[in-house]
Formats: structure tokens, C-alpha cells, sequence
């Protein structure tokens, strides 16, 4: 394994590729081991060997990276979430734009804190949901029409906003929080305000989930609820 991860480094530091000669020597290992090595990273995606003859990282790699990035993303958005959670008793959720599509990154929860039965995933509910809301509320009218029309507003209960001109209103009005009232799921409200980068751009929500007699107190947590997402926005800014 030394081997194999001296040899990616190698490959790596020739943004145009090198020929296995020159990284074998770069990576202090036998021609014929280094052969072997980068035979075995081609078959399972880690490097290439191009028409010219010279070695390139695989995609593999690049998949690792963006494996790398979330759990980068976790590991500065859970301390938050926890401590959100705590504090106001109820369970926090932490969402993203990726891609234009509205992902659910992680959830801090616990036995007195339930988290929502996800029962219809974000592709499929974001209309319903306090984090999709608040996400879409933050597009420009082009982007947001743009992701309505890809997703349907399935009608999931008897509150859900399923009337495209209504739900346009909602969203274009501004608000300091996004509410959920029992549209996702019976028994459940939620609230979410928006996390946003250092320019003030989209980048997700913060939520918490709580019974729907509690979203008449709601208000008096929103400042919670910003300054924890400011604590977001601050750690997501210095994650590499």
C-alpha cells in the first residue's frame, strides 16, 4: 500500500503525465514493481495510462476528493447541529444546493429529539419542506422556476402547496423564515433560515423540526437559528 500511495503522488505531481520509467524512480521502486503498481491502479480507476505513453491520475481520484470534501462538510457542520439541538430541544437539520439540486447533508437528532420519517426523499419534496423552501427562496425567479419544472409539487398532505402561481408567491416574499406547517408530514412543523457564503449567494439551509403547536413560539428562536447558521457559513468558508 506505501508503494502504490508513493506511486499516486508521483503520478500526481506531473499535471501532463509522466512515463512509468521517471515515476519509478520518482517513487524509489523497481521498473517492474512500478509496472505491476500502476497496472492494478488502471484496472480499479486510479490511473491512466494515456496513447503517449505517460501515467495520469484516474477518475477514481476525483471521486475520492468529492467524498473527501463532504465528510469536510460534516465534520465542521455537526458540531453546530449538535449544539443547535441541544439548546433548543429539537432536531437540526443542515441542507445544500449541489448542483442545482437540494440535498439533505446531515442530521442531528437524538431519543428526545426525533428526526422526520423521511418518508419521500428532497428530489420529490422540497415544495413541502422548510429546507427546500428556504433554498428555493434564495434563487433568483429564472433558477427557481427552472427547478419547479424538473420537480412536480406532489401533493404529500392535506397542507402541501401544490398550485405552482401560490407557491411562487411564497417564495418571492420575503421572510426571515421558512415554515413547514405539517406539509412534509402530519404532526410535524419545521423552520429554516438560509446559510450563505461570504458574497451572499445560495449555498443551503439550517432547520429544525419541532411539534407544529411549537412553530407558534417559533419566532423567538429565529436568532438562534441565524447565529447558528452564521456559525455554518464561517466554518464552510475556511474548509479547503
Amino acid at each position: 500500500m506505501q508503494r502504490a500511495l508513493r506511486l499516486m503522488e508521483a503520478v500526481a505531481s506531473h499535471p501532463s503525465g509522466a512515463p512509468a520509467k521517471q515515476l519509478a524512480r520518482e517513487a524509489g521502486l523497481p521498473l517492474a514493481t512500478a509496472y505491476h503498481l500502476l497496472r492494478t491502479l488502471a484496472f480499479e480507476g486510479y490511473a491512466v495510462r494515456l496513447s503517449d505513453g505517460v501515467w495520469v491520475l484516474g477518475d477514481r481520484v476525483q471521486h475520492l476528493y468529492g467524498q473527501s470534501r463532504m465528510q469536510q462538510v460534516f465534520a465542521c457542520v455537526r458540531p453546530t447541529l449538535t449544539a443547535l439541538r441541544d439548546e433548543l430541544g429539537a432536531a437540526a437539520y443542515f441542507g445544500l444546493l449541489v448542483d442545482d439540486e437540494i440535498r439533505l447533508i446531515d442530521v442531528a437528532d437524538g431519543p428526545r429529539t426525533p428526526r422526520v420519517d423521511f418518508w419521500v426523499g428532497f428530489g420529490d419534496a422540497a415544495h413541502a419542506t422548510a429546507i427546500g423552501k428556504c433554498v428555493l427562496s434564495q434563487l433568483d425567479e429564472d433558477r427557481r422556476r427552472d427547478y419547479l419544472s424538473r420537480h412536480p409539487l406532489v401533493d404529500l398532505t392535506p397542507h402541501t402547496i401544490t398550485e405552482p402561481r401560490r407557491l411562487l408567491r411564497t417564495l418571492s416574499t420575503p421572510i426571515g423564515l421558512s415554515i413547514d406547517r405539517e406539509e412534509y408530514a402530519l404532526g410535524t412543523g419545521c423552520a429554516a433560515v438560509p446559510v450563505t457564503d461570504a458574497s451572499g449567494g445560495v449555498v443551503g439551509a439550517l432547520a429544525i423540526s419541532c411539534p407544529p403547536e411549537r412553530l407558534a413560539q417559533i419566532d423567538a428562536f429565529a436568532h438562534r437559528l441565524q447565529a447558528a447558521a452564521a456559525r455554518i457559513q464561517r466554518s464552510l468558508a475556511l474548509t479547503p
